[in-house]
Parts: structure tokens; sequence; C-alpha cells
């Protein structure tokens, strides 16, 4: 018995040892400890620069003062001016030569001006139709000028002629997904920001490689963090042997960049052209509840089957063309239009539109504010994260003020601390102002929903903080007078039971450290 309890001893002590080696000299190890030393390297220069601060003092107060003066003059939003400025002042030299290093990182403006080269190639390619937009803004003028806004800034039109349908689960979004893959004939595009092994990658896979036996294109791209963490190193050649064309979106490597820092955060999947989904369900076992992570996953998508599917399709192919060679759009676009179907009894205006942080406008918050700006009854919202700007909070405030009912779904059980932290920081201000924020109790809300007055909502991948907002390349799907907007808002109903609203007996009690790390991080919130 003794001799067993040895072995079993002894070979778990193995494994541990062995799990640790891979970590240290696994590709995620080498990275992290490259980027230690170079951080490490930073340090010392640093600290062997500021011994000799005194005699360059005149040159650091103009050097302070011009970086201030660059900052105050940014075009975007305050917050980041605010949150750059504090950073400046608690550490002027190393804020200082942070701030400039962002700013003329190469990488960031190679991305830039590769996706203005291709906006400007593909421009126009899924044309608006006119009549369309005009049956719109004979219904509702404010909606038809915010589709007309979404297309002159983003180029994505409004379309009708598109079957909707709302999934307010991973697991049924996925079983749609399976059955629509196992239908796919012409090509088969996904875009994630995150595979991860198991069941639901596992069950895709075996469709796709099924799919390339049968002559279907298949591609996949996925964001370049999954290999720090979620996927071998490997994975794209494993892909490539199977027949599939795969890209990694902005991979890791041991050298410190800001351009590490814009994400693509979307989920995409297109079908023939004619058949679209997104949300906010990634391909990993979670997200569908087979393995728990922050207790009962609650998340929600969106399939698009008709006309608006075209919006999806150019989406994934201008950002397959930031890396390689750009595709003529209107080879696969024409595809699309010859197996669509008919969908011309549905009804309503569908506006797919997708966010970059290079663009010169930002609509992923916009669309958000007029929403809440042109709301007479109600606003129900469902997010993972709450960290909103000026702008989106003021509009949150407002519209609760003057009557309309505001309810916020967050999670009860977070995934990311900091973040939980960040969102109390605001419950006050926003019950004061008549707001009910409520806390999924069984566990993580990851859904990103907004649906107003029965007639219009939102439904993608944008959550309510800096990062989706700004920093991270985004997608979503308005809705206006569709019928799936009473599924979404029922949805919303059905779930409020099993939740918990937030009082002010609770926020006078909340926990000290969570209170202050939350103020704390609040400083530096739109950098994170």
């Amino acid at each position: 018995m003794n001799y067993q309890l040895h072995e079993i001893s002894r070979k778990s002590l193995k494994k541990g040892k062995n799990g640790i080696l891979k970590i240290i000299f696994g590709r995620t190890g080498i990275l992290l400890i490259c980027l230690l030393l170079q951080c490490l390297l930073l340090f010392v220069g640093l600290q062997i620069l500021a011994q000799y601060v005194h005699w360059f003092f005149g040159g650091y107060l103009i050097f302070g003062f011009l970086i201030f003066t660059l900052i105050i003059n940014r075009t975007d939003n305050p917050g980041f001016q605010l949150s750059w400025t504090a950073l400046v002042l608690l550490l002027p030299v190393f804020g200082g030569l942070l701030y400039l290093y962002v700013e003329v990182q190469p990488g960031t403006k190679y991305m830039k001006a590769c996706l203005k080269e291709i906006d400007e190639k593909t421009k126009g390619s899924t044309p608006q139709d006119k009549k369309v937009l005009e049956e719109l803004a004979a219904k509702e003028g404010r909606v038809a000028q915010l589709a007309g806004y979404i297309r002159k800034v983003a180029d994505y039109p409004v379309y009708k002629n598109t079957k909707v349908t709302y999934f307010p689960s991973g697991e049924e979004k996925f079983a749609a997904l399976v059955r629509e893959l196992s239908r796919a004939k012409k090509y088969i595009f996904l875009e994630y920001f995150i595979i991860a092994e198991g069941y639901m990658w596992d069950t895709v896979f075996k469709i796709l490689k099924a799919k390339v036996e049968e002559g279907v294109e298949v591609r996949v791209m996925y964001d370049g963090m999954n290999e720090l963490s979620n996927l071998p190193h490997d994975f794209p050649n494993l892909l490539r042997g199977s027949g599939i064309q795969c890209k990694v979106f902005s991979p890791i490597y041991p050298v410190i960049s800001t351009h590490y820092n814009n994400r693509d955060h979307r989920k995409v999947v297109v079908v023939d052209g004619v058949t679209a989904f997104t949300g906010g369900v990634n391909l990993a076992d979670e997200y569908i509840n087979r393995k728990e992570r922050f207790g009962h996953w609650k998340d929600a998508g969106i399939m698009l089957q008709g006309d608006a599917a075209a919006s999806f399709t150019a989406m994934f192919l201008k950002m397959w063309g930031t890396s390689g060679t750009l595709d003529n759009l209107s080879v696969y676009l024409r595809e699309g239009e010859k197996r669509k179907g008919d969908f011309s009894k549905a009804e309503g205006f569908i506006m797919p539109y997708a966010t970059s942080p290079f663009g010169s406008e930002r609509i992923a918050e916009r669309v958000y504010i007029e929403i809440l700006n042109g709301a007479k009854q109600y606003v129900h919202i469902m997010t993972p994260y709450l960290v909103p700007g000026y702008e989106l909070l003021q509009a949150l405030l407002y519209a609760s003020r003057r009557g309309v009912d505001v309810k916020l779904l967050l999670p009860h059980i977070p995934d990311k601390k900091y973040a939980f932290a960040l969102a109390h920081t605001y419950y006050a201000q926003l019950i004061e102002a008549g707001i009910r924020i409520y806390e999924y109790t069984p566990g993580f809300v990851h859904s990103k929903v907004f649906v107003s007055d029965d007639r219009i909502a939102v439904v993608g991948a944008i959550n309510l903080d800096y990062r989706s907002l700004y920093l991270n390349y985004e997608c979503a799907v308005m809705l206006y007078e569709v019928e799936e907007i009473q599924k979404i808002e029922d949805d919303f109903v059905m779930t409020l039971p099993k939740c918990r609203l937030i009082t002010p007996f609770d926020i006078r009690h909340d926990r000290f450290l969570r209170v202050a790390a939350g103020k704390l991080l609040r400083i530096v919130a739109p950098l994170m």
C-alpha cells in the first residue's frame, strides 16, 4: 500500500514538473520571458537616465509641456486625455516616453494604412438600395439618419428581405451553426476572437473537414491571443493540412508593441453568402455550458438569412485581406446573390456594421447613444462589462431622467475582477438617476444586447467598455421593426427573475477593497 502511494506521488510530481517545464520552455513561456526581459531592460535604462535628470531639468520641463500639449490636442474621447495626463503626471519621464512610443508605433500605422487602402478598393461593393432607405425614412426619420451615417462612415447599407433568428443562449446558436455549416455548398468563412480545443471546436472541425472533401472552400481566421493559451503554435498548419485556409490575426511575437492592444473581437460566420452569424458566442466549450468557468454562462447570438448576409461576407474578406492579397469581393457576393433564395416576405430593416480602432468615427458608441436618445418607453441592456465613456454615460443618465425605463443586466460572477470592480464604481450614479441594475446570480452574462421600445435592437460582439468601443475590431447588427425584436425583449424579461436587483444598501456595503481598486482603476480605464 505504501509502495503504491509512493508511486502515485512520484508520478504526480513528475507530471507536475513536466507541466511546469512545458509552460517555461513552451511558446507562451518563451514569449513571456522575452517580454519581461525587454521590460526589465527598459526599466533599468530609465532608472539610469533618472540619475541625470537634474542636469536636464529645463529640457525635462519642455518635454513634459510638449507631451501635455499633444495629449490635450487629441481628437478622441476625453477619457483618453485624462488617463494619459494622469500617467504623465504620476510618472513624467516614463509616461511621456510611453505616450510617444504608442503614437509612433510602426505596426499600428501600417495597419491603419492597410485598412484605409482596403476601404478605398472595396468602396461600394455592397451598394445601398435607395428604395429601402427611402422606405425606412418614411417610417422613422431618426433611424434612417443613423443608417445613413453608418453607410457614409463604414460603407455598410441597410437591408430588407432578410430572415432574422435570435438565439438567447450559446447552446441554441451552436445547434443552428452546426446545421447551417452542414448545408454549405460553396464556401464557409469563420472569424473568431477565441477558439479553444474541446467539444465545440471538435464538432465544427469535423464538419469543416468533410466540407473540404466535398469541394467547399473553407477559411478560418482567429485572433493571435489564442496562441498564448488556447491553441498550439502549429494549429494553422493542422488546419491547412486538412485543406482549410487559415490566418492568425495579429500574431504575438516576443517584441513589445502597442499593436497587440487592438484585437479582433469579432465573431463572424458566413455560409455561401446567404447565411451569417454573429453575437457573443466564441468557439469554446464554456459558451455552451459544456465547461463551467464562472457559473452558468448566459450568452446571445443572431442569424441572418438573405440580403444582409452580404455585409458579413464583405466584412470577413476585408479583414482577411489585411495580411495578404485582397480577394475580389464581387465574386463571393455574386455567389451569395445566386443562392440566397426567397426571403422577400421577411419584414423589417437590418443594418450589419463593423468597427475599427482606426476609424475616424466611433460607430459602436454612436449607435448605442442614438438608441438611448431616441427611446420613448424603455431601453434594456445586457453586457458583461460596464465602463462607459463620458458621452455614453450621459446618454444613459439622460434617458432615465426623462422617464425612459433603463435597465442594465450584468454578471454576478465576473470573469475579470478588475472589470467587475470598475463596473461597480458607476452603480451609485446610475441608480441615483433611476436606472435599475441587475446582476445575473447563476453566473456570467456575456450577451451584448440593446433593445428599445419593441422596435429597435442591437445584437453583436460589442461590450459597453473602452476596449470594445475604441480599441478592438468589432461587429454587430442593428434591427428595426423586425419580429424577432420581441424575442430579444422576452429573453431580457425572462432572465430578470434569475437576477439580483442592486440597491443603495448594496452600494453602501460594497467591499472596501473592490471599491478602492475600482476607483483607482478608473484613472487608467481607457488605456486598459
